[in-house]
């Protein structure tokens, strides 16, 4: 219970950051994905530091997506969500900007606690020369499009 103050004080920094209405796509996926990662960590983790773990884990996918997918990325990601095999990469270069993504889709299942089909992938990129390898997770929402998670 020693990281409580920390806890807390993300969850504040969360929700004072999302009263600006002038935020960038990566502030809005940093803040999102922080957000989403730490109620997953805690959730599969029932502790502190599972819910630290999922706030960075999800910070990270949240600037990866927030920031640096565009329109097009997202479309792709979506596709290999939807039509990728289970394993099999999918993979795609932004014609715009240059970036290279490489989906590796999981299995579906059924997540019991929200009663929604998920997936699990490992997504691998390279912005700028630098590579990052991130585990994403997605589930259909209500209208049936993959929302990452």
């Amino acid at each position: 219970m020693k990281y409580t103050p920390i806890v807390a004080g993300i969850v504040l920094l969360i929700l004072t950051s999302c009263t600006n209405t002038n935020l960038n796509k990566g502030q809005q996926g940093v803040i999102g994905g922080a957000a989403g990662g730490a109620l997953i960590g805690q959730a599969i983790g029932r502790n502190t530091e599972a819910t630290l773990i999922g706030a960075a884990v999800g910070t990270m996918v949240g600037y990866i997506v927030g920031n640096e997918m565009d329109k097009y990325d997202r479309q792709q990601l979506n596709y290999a969500y939807e039509s990728g095999p289970s394993g099999q990469p999918v993979s795609w270069v932004n014609p715009d900007t240059g970036n290279n993504y490489q989906v590796v889709p999981q299995p579906a299942y059924s997540n019991t606690q929200t009663d929604q089909v998920c997936r699990q992938a490992e997504l691998m990129t390279t912005i700028d020369g630098e590579p990052q390898k991130t585990l994403t997770s997605a589930c259909r929402n209500q209208q049936g499009q993959w929302v990452l998670q």
